[in-house]
């Protein structure tokens, strides 16, 4: 039995695309979708004084439907303040000391990259590290993956010997779950209910932020803070 998800990359994404990250045995890196604007591929969410705000990384649209991997990043310091502001919004979070190093280290590996999709993979691959995830990354144009929404998941599921899909809520929208049926391949939705809370600052407390804001928080047990964990 061999289980994946597949999923558009996101700049350094909730606690939640994480736990499905480290729910399957590999996780296919969903990059040759068409870029779209104002949505979580080049920005996240991080906790301020002031309520949410927006880490953005500017980028270039050359051109009509460009895909993920397509799109370069239009100003090559936007990691200094994106170091800034995590330096002004987390420094007397509990465990920030702690890892920063290992955050902003990231940031210079980041820093030399040019395509938001080689920047979100850097970010996932490292932190999946620190969360003791040890899923397999792979990427779509790995696969043959053809034309149709819902096929060309089945097409991923088939070319990688997988037989359980895992897909995030927000799928049920668009994904045909006859056509798993179909093709002997079993459909299953990850649930993102139920989450602890843990020491967070400038309440009320929120979920839907970076995990860079778990990290800040809970340091080396910040993986226990994830549904995959089990004592």
């Amino acid at each position: 039995m061999k289980k994946i998800a597949i999923l558009q990359s996101n700049y350094i994404p909730w606690k939640g695309y994480f736990d499905i990250m480290g729910s399957v045995d590999e996780f296919i890196i969903y990059d040759e979708m068409q870029y779209t604007k104002n949505d979580w591929r080049n920005r996240n969410k991080i906790k301020t004084t002031n309520g949410l705000i927006w880490l953005t990384i500017p980028v270039k649209i050359e051109k009509l439907n460009q895909k993920i991997n397509e799109t370069k990043i239009a100003d090559n310091k936007w990691y200094i303040k994106h170091k800034n502001s995590l330096q002004t919004n987390y420094g007397k979070a509990t465990k920030f000391k702690e890892c920063k190093d290992f955050i902003f280290n990231i940031y210079e590996q980041a820093s030399r990259l040019d395509y938001i999709s080689e920047i979100n993979y850097t970010f996932l691959n490292e932190i999946n590290k620190f969360l003791k995830i040890s899923t397999k990354i792979s990427f779509s144009t790995d696969y043959n993956i053809g034309d149709g929404k819902t096929e060309r998941l089945i097409n991923i599921c088939k070319q990688s010997n997988s037989n359980i899909y895992l897909s995030g809520p927000s799928a049920k929208n668009y994904i045909d779950e006859a056509l798993f049926t179909k093709n002997n391949i079993n459909l299953e939705w990850f649930d993102y209910i139920g989450y602890k809370e843990y020491e967070q600052l400038h309440p009320p407390f929120e979920h839907g932020v970076s995990i860079l804001d778990l990290i800040f928080n809970t340091g080396e047990d910040a993986y226990k803070y994830l549904k995959t964990y089990i004592e």
